[in-house]
């Protein structure tokens, strides 16, 4: 197990701002997490309220990144995790659902948010076959995340590279494609892009309850169009059935038919 570069007890030292929401403690909420405060309860309360299918959204966004993840480790064969911006720890975590199936599996999780490096305890429990670290980067500073993730995942080895939700935290299209092409470009042949991300023109109703939490204080995150989020797999052989609705991802056997959401998303491996 690689030490984090900031220590959890370290991080609880540090500030947190409880006085504005914050994206990673409302989706935890949706979720029905307990590592919020009473404003991104009311925050997402009120967004709710405008647009309840976003607890939809989010559960389904967990339900895809599960079913991606156990794609890869059990027919891909994948060995190695890069979770960039895995927010506070809910249920089915990356490493739960990796080591869940092949338990020497290891997973580097990144994220910038000191209460989730508060709760890095709670993610560096690996199963003792494989291993489980956290770095404490901001997705705009991939070299950073990559130098110390090579501390505990082996980059000559096939690695899947996981965008849950993260890059819609990047206002400029190009530097979110600039972003996702350097972290790739340091993996091997072999590896694996999972991308999801909010999409613009499927639900307007979403799209209001988008925009109105944007201009709320808390930090932005920017919707995008099928097409665009389609572009962070460039150069990459897209896994059958593209890039779709989350829920129409490869679907649990037997289950009903999908919903179409205003999430969309997609797995490819990096020839």
């Amino acid at each position: 197990m690689t030490d984090p570069a900031t220590t959890p007890e370290e991080a609880i030292r540090q500030k947190i701002d409880t006085s504005v929401p914050h994206s990673a403690r409302i989706w935890n909420y949706w979720l029905g997490g307990k590592d919020n405060y009473p404003v991104d309860e009311q925050a997402g309360d009120a967004y709710t309220a405008v647009f309840p299918g976003i607890v939809t959204i989010a559960r389904s966004s967990r339900a895809f990144l599960r079913r991606n993840i156990t794609y890869l480790v059990a027919e891909a064969g994948i060995r190695q995790f890069l979770d960039v911006g895995t927010g506070l720890p809910t249920a089915q975590n990356t490493h739960e659902v990796a080591q869940g199936i092949a338990p020497g599996t290891r997973i580097v999780y990144v994220d910038n948010d000191p209460m989730v490096l508060a709760h890095a305890r709670a993610l560096l429990y690996s199963a003792p076959e494989g291993a489980t670290a956290y770095i404490d980067a901001d997705v705009t500073d991939p070299d950073r995340i990559l130098a110390t993730a090579a501390e505990t995942l082996d980059f000559s080895r096939p690695t899947a590279l996981i965008l849950s939700n993260i890059l819609g935290h990047v206002a400029d299209h190009d530097q979110a494609r600039s972003i996702v092409t350097r972290l790739m470009d340091a993996l091997p042949s072999g590896s694996y892009l999972s991308v999801n991300d909010g999409s613009r023109g499927i639900d307007p109703v979403f799209e209001r309850a988008q925009d109105g939490y944007n201009d709320s204080g808390a930090v932005p995150y920017n919707l995008r169009t099928v097409e665009e989020i389609t572009t962070f797999f460039d150069g990459l052989d897209l896994i059958e059935p593209g890039v779709v609705s989350v829920t129409e991802w490869r679907p649990e056997p037997g289950s009903a038919a999908p919903e179409i959401i205003a999430e969309h998303g997609g797995l490819a491996r990096k020839p």
